[in-house]
């Protein structure tokens, strides 16, 4: 058979449609972190479960917590100790310390989002 004779798609399907990659994929497949198996709409493109990707934003969240915390605290130590504010403006002060845990907790819980996906260890008491 030639190059020009070789089909460029495959019709596989009963509805004539091509075949792509959600189709040769099982009904069932393995969580890529829990090790159990789930419906495979109920994976994400990791092939992670709601129930671990629920727990890797939970674990997130407590680490960007005292992230924000630190750095809200370092904010504030610098303003207290460095800038030595007076008291004509010193809610502006403690809105910038507000808005520094603020914004680098939400950073923060992204980051440890990411951290936790790629990390490939599986949970404790996983059955996979």
């Amino acid at each position: 058979m030639s190059l020009t004779e070789w089909p460029a798609r495959r019709f596989d399907r009963d509805d004539g449609r091509p075949m792509g990659i959600r189709d040769s994929i099982a009904d069932e497949i393995q969580c890529s972190r829990c090790g159990e198996l789930r419906d495979r709409s109920d994976v994400d493109r990791l092939l992670w479960c709601v129930g671990c990707r629920a727990r890797a934003r939970l674990i997130a969240a407590r680490r960007a917590r005292i992230a924000a915390t630190v750095l809200a605290a370092i904010v504030a130590g610098y303003i207290w100790g460095i800038i030595r504010p007076t008291d004509v403006v010193i809610g502006g002060w403690i809105a910038t310390v507000i808005a520094a845990y603020w914004i680098g907790g939400r950073l923060a819980r992204e980051i440890f989002y990411g951290i936790e996906r790629s990390n490939r260890k599986r949970y404790p008491g996983s059955t996979g």
